[in-house]
């Protein structure tokens, strides 16, 4: 048993405006790794200003650059790729019959376009979360199916099904010769998907809110994944028992690291940062995080299940979260309920009083 001190996270997006120039929120926090043998303290740093794009799945067992990109199958199908829309180069997940979720950090404006399965939807309007990093967008025209939330509040130790576009597994980080993990490497634009497990969940501070947490493992499994920048307001899926549902969109990742005690340093998917440097500023000071390890970087996602509230007062639940109708049949369904209300009102003011 040990501890650690995590001092820095880097948002897998744009900096967000509303937090331009604002002190950096520091938390200390305990957490208990699920799949660590050892405990360790995290001081929680939230950077302001520009950091780097998101966009990227980065896996433990290989960087293909054909893995996992292509629907999952098995025990995980339905585990949210169907779900998956593009908004501008990022993903995002729609959660109702007009609406979808996304980060607020990474942007957008009304009248932009949400493209899901090969159809595009116009934005209308947008509504921001007071108490986390949640925006749901309203659109123009219905989608034919949405995600139904993860509401139970126990994801915790729970395995997850992560999507994210595009970035490379880059070359190896090496420590005295002993692999630790890999730098990004370049951007493809693919979307691809990976799975891990919630080790702990936290509050991030006035901005981030509650956040669930997850660990880069050796042991994770052979789609063990982590995130990296660009992959921001990429959906996290958990199966309660009864289906998959929407838990989390990707927010942060563990940054800043380096291979020596002085000049710039990198965020990277690391499995074991034990004997690399760490800093919060990436800069000096640099200090060594000590062995033995591993000691696994991680990402970070806004916790749905504790903000569902928030999300029904702008979008209505339907039942099961699931649509009775299809958008096109929907909309055959109101013209014709239009056309017969007319109809209706019609012989109301010629019927005989």
């Amino acid at each position: 048993m040990r501890e650690y001190q995590r001092n820095a996270t880097a948002m897998i997006g744009a900096a967000p405006k509303s937090v331009s120039g604002h002190r950096a929120e520091i938390e200390m926090l305990r957490i208990n790794a699920i799949s660590c043998a050892w405990k360790f303290s995290l001081v929680f740093l939230l950077l302001t200003g520009v950091l780097p794009f998101a966009r990227a799945v980065i896996f433990y067992s290989t960087g293909g650059l054909n893995y996992n990109t292509t629907a999952p199958s098995g025990s995980l199908a339905g585990s949210g790729w169907q779900w998956v829309g593009s908004w501008i180069g990022f993903q995002a997940v729609p959660i109702g019959p007009f609406h979808f979720l996304a980060a607020h950090h990474i942007g957008g404006a009304v009248g932009d376009v949400f493209v899901l399965n090969g159809i595009s939807y116009t934005t209308t309007a947008f509504f921001d979360d007071p108490a986390s990093d949640l925006r749901i967008w309203q659109v123009s025209a219905a989608f034919s199916s949405w995600a139904p939330l993860y509401r139970t509040g126990d994801e915790v130790g729970r395995g997850l099904v992560v999507f994210g576009r595009g970035l490379t597994r880059g070359g190896a980080i090496s420590v005295n010769g002993a692999l630790k993990g890999w730098y990004w490497g370049a951007s493809d634009g693919r979307l691809r998907w990976g799975q891990n497990t919630v080790a702990t969940t936290f509050n991030g501070g006035s901005y981030w809110g509650e956040l669930l947490y997850a660990t880069f493992d050796q042991t994770g499994g052979v789609n063990e994944a982590d995130l990296a920048s660009g992959d921001s307001s990429g959906p996290v899926f958990i199966n309660d028992g009864t289906g998959w549902k929407l838990a989390g969109v990707a927010a942060t990742v563990d940054s800043y690291f380096n291979t020596t005690n002085s000049g710039s340093g990198f965020i990277a998917a690391l499995f074991d940062a034990s004997g690399l440097y760490y800093s919060p500023t990436n800069g000096s000071p640099w200090s060594l995080i000590p062995g033995p390890g591993p000691v696994p970087s991680g990402f970070y996602a806004t916790q749905v299940s504790v903000r569902a509230a928030w999300i029904d007062s702008i979008v209505a639940p339907v039942p099961d979260d699931v649509p009775l109708l299809s958008g096109p049949q929907m909309a055959v369904f109101l013209a014709a309920l239009a056309g017969g209300g007319a109809f209706f009102l019609r012989r109301a003011k010629t019927a005989p009083s």
